[in-house]
């Protein structure tokens, strides 16, 4: 079966100036991320892994190559055509939450959903078992709660890909264990996920596993991971 590409770059490439020369944090990176599909990318602090999520969710330009996300190649868009695709195609879930801290649950998920009603805000957060936590403050839950309301705002557009930065970085093992199902669960409905990590606790989870070290990617062979839809080559 063929697997509709949700990602797809080619010779991504990113350098930085700095006072010692300039630094490599990506090479030439190709790589094809399907659609339905759980990618997990490892790799030690500064191997790049950051850096190679913002390159793809259109929020840093690569110094060369492409990012093309359904098929349109990002960086040959204008700002605001950029901003727009990722606006309706991509969710983004982070280690530190960045919640709004005087907004309420409720209004910090209906912040990623545009036109989002009240009432699928709503579904959404008993999906995510926060029914009864709607009018609390971020520093009135736990931290797998902030994580959860975190995935809500980036699910509530039900975007086509969810770019996950170390989301369990933070948690304890049943909290981490908890947000890996529901993305699990994301994929399941036909959605995508490219989450980096330090560790191994979303390997379980999912379809391919990749390693960053000094600006490139490999994969491991496929394994007895959470399923086999069809990895792109």
């Amino acid at each position: 079966m063929v697997t509709e590409q949700i990602i797809a770059t080619r010779g991504l490439t990113k350098t930085y100036g700095t006072r010692r020369g300039e630094i490599s944090a990506l090479k030439e990176v190709d790589l094809e991320v399907g659609r339905g599909t759980f990618t997990c990318v490892h790799g030690p602090s500064g191997s790049g892994k950051t850096t190679l999520l913002l390159a793809i969710g259109g929020m840093l330009r690569p110094s060369s190559g492409s990012v093309r996300l359904l098929g349109d190649d990002l960086y040959a868009m204008t700002p605001s055509e950029r901003a727009r695709a990722r606006s309706d195609h991509v969710g983004f879930v982070f280690q530190l939450f960045h919640l709004v801290p005087y907004l309420d649950v409720l209004e910090n998920v209906r912040l990623g959903g545009g036109e989002a009603s009240v009432d699928a805000a709503r579904a959404l957060l008993g999906d995510l078992g926060l029914s009864g936590r709607e009018t609390h403050r971020p520093s009135e839950l736990s931290a797998g709660e902030r994580q959860r309301v975190a995935l809500g705002r980036a699910l509530v557009r039900r975007p086509a890909l969810i770019l996950a930065d170390e989301p369990t970085g933070n948690l304890d093992p049943d909290s981490s264990a908890e947000v890996l199902r529901h993305l699990s669960s994301f994929c399941d409905a036909g959605g995508t996920v490219l989450m980096v990590s330090h560790g191994s606790d979303a390997d379980a989870y999912s379809d391919r596993v990749l390693h960053l070290s000094d600006g490139r990617v490999t994969e491991d062979a496929p394994g007895a991971l959470r399923s086999d839809p069809g990895r792109p080559i």
